[in-house]
């Protein structure tokens, strides 16, 4: 593994940190998630016109940069720093590649570069907290986590016109705002029951119904679909598509680059508590001149910079074919945001609890990714599993 960034990677990372510096403040935040989409649609503009995020990596053949993970996930960093809301992750980082992975030719050609350009937003359903399932990072995703032909879930019919789809789904990360919806949905009765993947585009169509919903962190705007026998369009060519390994591909590099993105928010937030601990006076001197102060601080700066080790070697590993890595980065960087978030609050005293101040969101993104994408010990644990640590058998290199 080569450890040095290309003089094109650092250019994205100087450009995108100089661009959220201006435009995205706490209080350009605080303003954005209060917005009916949730975010800033003009900063999604510039990022997806001038500096192409949406397609950054997309193929070129479908108006993409041509980049990798690594690329996305250094652009995910810079955005996590400045609890950036944006669609990013839910187009670029779950939507575009499954379409890329199981769409068909004409489904691809027609929706990448609508979505590379940053035209079309998309939005990932799976149904309640089986998101982490779904993309394998917690547990095998063969089984029946898109509803099982049980109650729960989205469920898909077969007509003479085609797919029609009925169910819910909770916690769809920026699913009110979406232009396009991937569905997950069960299929086939008990007889040959499957998890297939379906395209609705006309969300405005009859029997489809979203709602926003109060979320832990509001910089991560979570919605709630309603889909009342509303026609879709099946994904890919043909219903024999490998979708569990599509699905555990994606998840493997979504981690990386949501391990990414939570070492941003650590080290964003680690680095005004030493600004904080330098400024604030207690018996004639700075608080961060006291050895305990300056321990608790380099204790916090160890766990990120292992972190960030962990987030950019996935990323690396998952452009080389290597899987199962980014499950446990993205386990260390969660464990990591939460401390720094945690602590941070602690060494601001009275000011890191209050609502004016910028504290309480990188703590409530802490806790917010944790339960979306979490919890540490279940990544952790399922990781162990599927390198057979504690099983007896050959442990797997």
């Amino acid at each position: 593994m080569d450890a040095t960034f290309t003089a094109e990677q650092d250019e994205i990372r100087r450009t995108l940190r100089e661009l959220l510096l201006k435009r995205c403040g706490p209080e350009e935040v605080r303003a954005a998630v209060r917005t009916a989409d949730g975010y800033d649609p003009g900063l999604w503009e510039t990022l997806a016109q001038q500096l192409g995020l949406p397609g950054l990596a997309l193929p070129e053949a479908y108006g993409g940069v041509g980049c990798t993970t690594t690329e996305l996930a250094l652009a995910a960093e810079e955005m996590g720093r400045a609890l950036a809301p944006s669609p990013l992750l839910a187009t670029a980082v779950l939507g575009a590649p499954l379409v890329l992975g199981l769409g068909s030719a004409g489904q691809r050609a027609a929706l990448l570069p609508r979505i590379a350009s940053g035209e079309l937003t998309a939005a990932l359903v799976v149904p309640g907290a089986a998101l982490t399932t779904a993309l394998g990072l917690t547990g095998g995703n063969r089984g029946d986590w898109a509803g099982g032909g049980r109650a729960g879930g989205v469920q898909a019919r077969q007509t003479d016109g085609g797919w029609r789809l009925y169910g819910e789904a909770d916690q769809v990360l920026d699913g009110h705002s979406a232009d396009l919806l991937v569905v997950a949905a069960h299929t086939g009765g008990f007889a040959r029951s499957r998890t297939l993947f379906f395209l609705v585009r006309e969300l405005v169509r009859e029997g489809a119904t979203r709602v926003r919903q109060t979320s832990l962190d509001e910089t991560r705007s979570q919605s709630r679909i309603q889909l009342r026998h509303v026609e879709a369009e099946l994904l890919g060519d043909g219903e024999d598509a490998d979708v569990a390994g599509v699905l555990a591909r994606v998840g493997d590099s979504a981690a990386a680059v949501l391990a990414a993105e939570a070492v941003g928010a650590a080290d964003r937030v680690l680095e005004r508590t030493v600004e904080y601990v330098k400024q604030r006076e207690q018996f004639g001197r700075a608080i961060g001149s006291f050895q305990a102060v300056k321990h608790r601080l380099a204790d916090l700066y160890v766990q990120v910079q292992g972190a960030r080790s962990a987030a950019y070697y996935a990323a690396w590993a998952t452009v080389e074919g290597q899987e199962r890595v980014g499950g446990l980065a993205l386990a260390q960087a969660l464990e990591a945001l939460r401390v720094c978030a945690a602590e941070a609050v602690q060494l601001h005293g009275g000011i890191g609890f209050t609502w004016e101040h910028e504290a309480h969101l990188y703590f409530k993104r802490a806790a917010g990714d944790e339960l979306l994408f979490g919890p540490v010990h279940r990544l952790r644990a399922y990781a162990a599993q599927e390198a057979r640590l504690f099983g007896g058998g050959e442990v797997a290199v």
